[in-house]
């Protein structure tokens, strides 16, 4: 209970001493309310930059309180000379409330990371506190609890007061508030270490996070009398339902691990994983990128590499063979053709020198006698279709400048005559 005495207050609001304090503290707001909009237009939108950016609109927010409180103070100090101020007595710590309030909440707001939410409802707030200390300070606050004390709420077997309940709202809101604004200042702090990729930024912001949600639950039940053993059960339970859940998910990530230390499969392999083939770009703790030759990208669990067949065309060795094949005709030199498309295979640049290019005699078919030269190469991440269209040009050119022709099917369509047509040439004998 505090010491001012509202009945006294109340009897001297209409007297003439209780007019001349109400007359003090309107004369102080108008002057306070015109000095600070006359200074909000004379400001800049932002006085400095960085951290506090005060602009014009924060600066009268602030001025407001600051100077009326001047000019309350000054008030008060001329008017106790000729009679009692018991109005001042309690405008005067109200008024500076609202300042510290608002100043707070103001600092508050921008040093935590910027939120909409926060910036929008920082009147409320400054309001809402400010109300709860003018309760105080004036004794209300202790009746409406002892009020609220007789209101039971039957909740169960159980009887819960409307006062405990309201007290853990607030307490339950305020410990969130707080948690939510140290978290904004760490992920804002991670969320600007270059040393970190963005996903393991994000990553890590949204469990620092979690974990600031979390312990602020584990304060505020305890304060409002709640027992946590209470939650084994509950946290037993759900340690089930997520186990199971996410069962798949441990199963990548323990992957992941084994994929790591056994060094299976790195980052620049060549693979080929259920019909996607490409170079190994990345090894994720749950997945793995596997970026194909023509620029997509596929993300393949990791689960899915340990348990499945694997191909892995640079394991142990880079070098990798690329056939072609080409068919001549039958009444063309194949000791030539043969020598022709080798030097065209060892002039290219990506083609091993050793092992040589080598061609073989792959048929004999019914168009012509078809060939495979066979070219290994050490770069298999580039690609093997432009290669494969280098060498054919290639040949193709050396095969015309050579007289060494490419066969293509032929069909003769032969017409039949006809039964009439055969008796007609055909006349029977007299």
């Amino acid at each position: 209970m505090s010491g001012f005495d509202l009945s006294s207050i109340a009897d001297t609001l209409l007297s003439r001493s209780g007019l001349a304090q109400i007359g003090v503290v309107s004369l102080g707001i108008a002057i306070a309310w015109i000095t600070a909009r006359a200074l909000q237009a004379r400001l800049p939108e932002h006085l400095q930059p960085g951290l506090a950016k005060i602009g014009a609109g924060s600066a009268y927010r602030l001025i407001t309180p600051l100077l009326l409180l001047a000019l309350a103070w000054i008030g008060r100090f001329a008017l106790a000379k000729w009679q009692p101020v018991p109005i001042l007595n309690v405008v005067i710590p109200l008024i500076a409330a609202f300042a510290v309030i608002r100043l707070a909440v103001y600092l508050l707001r921008h040093v935590m990371a910027p939120s909409a939410l926060l910036k929008s409802s920082e009147r409320l707030i400054v309001l809402f506190v400010w109300v709860l200390f003018a309760l105080y300070i004036t004794g209300v606050l202790a009746e409406i609890g002892a009020a609220l004390e007789d209101v039971i709420l039957p909740i169960g077997s159980k009887k819960v007061t409307l006062r405990l309940v309201l007290e853990a709202g607030l307490s339950a809101a305020v410990t969130v508030f707080i948690a939510l604004g140290f978290s904004g200042l760490i992920e804002a702090r991670i969320m600007k270490a270059e040393a970190l990729n963005l996903s393991s930024r994000v990553v890590i912001s949204r469990l620092t996070r979690a974990l600031a949600l979390t312990l602020a639950v584990l304060i505020t039940l305890p304060l409002v009398g709640f027992d946590l053993t209470m939650l084994s059960v509950f946290g037993g339970a759900l340690g089930v339902g997520l186990g199971l859940g996410l069962q798949k998910i441990a199963s990548n990530y323990v992957s992941g691990f084994i994929i790591l230390l056994d060094r299976s499969i790195r980052p620049g392999d060549l693979v080929t994983v259920d019909n996607r083939h490409g170079v190994i770009s990345a090894i994720k703790a749950r997945y793995t990128v596997i970026r194909g030759l023509d620029g997509t990208e596929a993300i393949v669990p990791n689960d899915m590499l340990v348990t499945n067949t694997v191909l892995n065309h640079s394991y142990t060795d880079r070098t990798i063979s690329v056939k072609t094949s080409v068919t001549i005709g039958y009444e063309c030199n194949l000791d030539q053709a043969c020598q022709l498309m080798t030097r065209v295979a060892s002039g290219h640049p990506r083609v091993l020198a050793e092992p040589a290019p080598a061609v073989l005699v792959k048929a004999l078919g019914d168009n012509g006698i078809e060939l495979e030269l066979n070219a290994w190469i050490h770069d298999a991440e580039q690609g093997q279709g432009s290669l494969r269209s280098d060498l054919l040009t290639a040949i193709w050119r050396e095969f015309q400048l050579n007289a060494i022709s490419v066969p293509f099917p032929q069909r003769a369509v032969r017409v039949s005559p006809t039964a009439a047509e055969v008796k007609a040439d055909n006349p029977p004998l007299a």
